[in-house]
Parts: C-alpha cells; sequence; structure tokens
C-alpha cells in the first residue's frame, strides 16, 4: 500500500480521536502539557495497537468483530457522553467528578474511538502490507492531531464560558451515533 493512502486512511481514523480529545480539551480548567500528552499518547497508542490486533483477528477469524464493533463503540461512547451530561447537569461548578485524564476514562475514550482502527486491521489481514509500519504511521497520525485537539479545545473554551462539558458529551454520543449508522447502513 501507498504511504499516501496510508496516510488518507490514517487521517480518517484519527478523526474520532480528534473529536474525542477536543471535548478533552475544552472540560479541561486550562491546558496543560502534560495531560494533552496523556490524552493523545492513549488516542495515538490504541489507535496503532489496534490494526495490529485487528490484523491477528483477520488471520484467525476474519467475520466474527466486523458484526459488532460498531456496537461495542456506540455503547461506550453513549455511556461516557451520557455521564458527561448528567455530571453537567447535577454537579455544581466547584465539583467536578468526570476527569478526562482518568486512566479509566481515557481507556474506555481509546479503546471507543480506535474499534475502526481494529477493523481496519482485519481489511489489512486480507492485503499484502507491514501491518508495523501501518500502525505507526497510524498511531502518531492519531497522536499529533490529538495533542493539538485538546490544546485547540482547552484554548477555545478559556474564551468562552458555556457548559461544554454538556457539549462534549453531546459530542461524544453523536460519534457513538455516527459509527453504529454508518455500519448498519453498510
Amino acid at each position: 500500500m501507498a504511504f499516501f493512502s496510508l496516510l488518507m486512511i490514517a487521517l480518517g481514523l484519527a478523526m474520532d480521536s480528534v473529536t474525542v480529545s477536543v471535548s478533552c480539551g475544552l472540560i479541561l480548567y486550562k491546558f496543560n502539557f502534560r495531560n494533552s500528552l496523556r490524552i493523545a499518547a492513549f488516542m495515538g497508542f490504541f489507535q496503532g495497537l489496534m490494526p495490529f490486533i485487528g490484523w491477528l483477528m483477520g488471520i484467525s477469524f476474519r467475520g466474527y468483530i466486523e458484526s459488532v464493533d460498531h456496537w461495542v463503540a456506540f455503547v461506550i461512547l453513549l455511556f461516557l457522553g451520557s455521564r458527561m451530561i448528567y455530571e453537567q447537569i447535577t454537579t455544581r461548578d466547584d465539583f467536578r467528578c468526570f476527569d478526562p485524564t482518568s486512566n479509566k476514562v481515557l481507556f474506555g475514550l481509546a479503546i471507543a474511538t480506535s474499534i475502526d482502527a481494529l477493523a481496519i486491521g482485519i481489511t489489512f489481514s486480507l492485503i499484502d502490507i507491514s501491518i508495523g509500519y501501518a500502525g505507526l504511521i497510524i498511531g502518531s497520525v492519531s497522536f499529533i492531531l490529538s495533542f493539538l485537539a485538546v490544546y485547540l479545545g482547552s484554548k477555545f473554551k478559556q474564551k468562552m464560558k458555556i457548559p461544554f462539558e454538556l457539549i462534549g458529551g453531546i459530542i461524544l454520543i453523536f460519534i457513538g451515533l455516527k459509527i453504529l449508522i454508518e455500519h448498519l447502513m453498510v
């Protein structure tokens, strides 16, 4: 597979991670390099790892994950988005339970946004491609774009005084719906 084609695949796969990273940036009180790096690292790592796992699965049993990947992503994103909305509505301004930098939340977000990369890995098992190289490109693109997205989200919040946790929750639910609808329409 040509580098340009792989780069376009990487950009497409990174869009869900970028959207989630913007949402994380909106939730953060201010930009923090270390937190932004952690969020981007989770997104990039799982985006890069999932094609390899999908490739291994594709070699073993190609049809199994394709039938449920969209449901898994939808349920995780629906849960996290609903929780964000609930906490925005019920939590005082001086008290926040939802932490977009917690390992548990980042793990869930990273898994949910990289399910498509898992499916791409299954596809990669059908063609002649260096899966390590592909995973490196996909993970790197997602890492870089996610870091920039957290930065932009946090900078935007500092200029606006609106409930971004609510917006972030709605965005997560819509990403889940988008994934579900795209797979059900195929």
